[in-house]
Order: structure tokens, then C-alpha cells, then sequence
């Protein structure tokens, strides 16, 4: 009877030992999980030079395509009256969408970029400033806003302003040119026309 008691005792320490070896194991792998999960590869210096260099002569050239654009239109008066304002607007977006016709998604935001700027946004930011970023996009009304590039922002929507944390570790624009969130995609909106440049999808933080 001694030697069963004994027995089933060393069984059950074996089987605590395993029991406690395994829970530690799936400590350990999930905490090293996680941490590859946040840790992001830094982009090498020569390439984020390469990538915003590339980045900022699309912005240039779109601003030289609003420029020739706009030189074609009558100025606005000092006084202009708001029906006059719209009628000038949408023949600015109007001359700009003929201008770019054939523009296709990517053409700024391309694939390499665009994962450079993900990886910015995912790792430059604390944990408590991503949900109070998340928060403030995701509440916006920007249903229905259009993920078209060449289509106007719908003026009846809310324009997302970016969270200056956000703005201040983003590669900044001329005054003609705004970031825009709609629901998880980000963007880059004519601040006088709201004409939708280019866009890239999944940029929250």
C-alpha cells in the first residue's frame, strides 16, 4: 500500500513538473511572439532618403499639374459671392481630374512608401496614444467618402484632422496638400478643392 501511495506521489510531482514546464514554455514563446509582433524593421537610412525623395517629387509634380490648372481659370474676385466660389471650385477639380485622367491609386502613396509610412506610424506611437488616435479617426463620420483617386471629398462629410502626435512623424506637405483619415485608410486630400490625390489602405496605428 506504502509503495502505491508512493508511486502515485512521484507520478503527480512528474505530472505538476510537466504541467508548470509547459505553462512556461507558452510564457516565454508568447512574450517573444509579441515582441516580434511589435518590433518593426527599421527602414536603413539610404532607402527612407530614396523613398521620400521619390515621395516628394509626385507631390511636385501634382503641384505643377494644379498650377497649370489653376493659371487657366478666371481669378476670383476679392468679393466673390459663394455661388461664385463653388462654380470656381468645381472647375478647378473639374480641369485637375482631366488633367490626371489615367492617375491611377499608388501613383504617391506607391507600395514601397506606403509600407514605410506603416511602419512609421505602427511603431513611432505609445500604446495609450494609438487607441486615443484610433479613437478620434474611427468616431469621424467619413461613411460613404469615396476611395476613389480623382474624386472629390464629399462636402457633407467630416474632414479628419490628424492628431498632431501623428502629423509630427509623418513627411510633411505644402499647404496644398492634407493628410485625411477615412476609417482605417489615410488620404492625401487638395486642401482648397478637396480633391482626393491618392490614397493608401490600413495606415491606423
Amino acid at each position: 500500500m506504502k509503495h502505491k501511495i508512493l508511486q502515485f506521489t512521484a507520478v503527480k510531482t512528474i505530472t505538476l513538473s510537466l504541467i508548470l514546464i509547459v505553462a512556461l514554455l507558452a510564457v516565454v514563446t508568447t512574450g517573444a511572439s509579441s515582441q516580434q509582433k511589435s518590433t518593426a524593421k527599421p527602414v536603413p537610412p539610404e532607402q527612407e532618403k530614396q523613398l521620400i525623395a521619390a515621395f516628394n517629387r509626385h507631390v511636385k509634380d501634382y503641384l505643377k499639374q494644379r498650377k497649370q490648372v489653376k493659371s487657366k481659370l478666371a481669378p476670383l474676385p476679392k468679393d466673390a459671392k459663394p455661388e461664385q466660389i463653388d462654380t470656381y471650385q468645381k472647375s478647378f477639380v473639374e480641369g485637375l481630374r482631366a488633367m490626371r485622367a489615367g492617375t491611377k491609386q499608388g501613383y504617391i502613396f506607391n507600395p514601397e512608401f506606403a509600407n514605410y509610412l506603416r511602419t512609421i506610424i505602427k511603431t513611432e506611437f505609445p500604446p495609450q496614444d494609438k487607441a486615443e488616435v484610433r479613437e478620434v479617426i474611427l468616431e469621424a463620420d467619413t461613411k460613404g467618402v469615396p476611395l476613389k483617386v480623382n474624386y472629390p471629398y464629399p462636402e457633407t462629410k467630416e474632414l479628419t484632422q490628424m492628431p498632431p502626435t501623428l502629423l509630427l512623424k509623418l513627411p510633411q506637405l505644402p499647404k496644398e496638400l492634407k493628410y485625411r483619415y477615412v476609417g482605417r485608410h489615410m488620404l492625401l486630400v487638395d486642401t482648397d478643392n478637396g480633391l482626393i490625390v491618392d490614397y493608401m489602405l490600413d495606415a491606423l496605428p
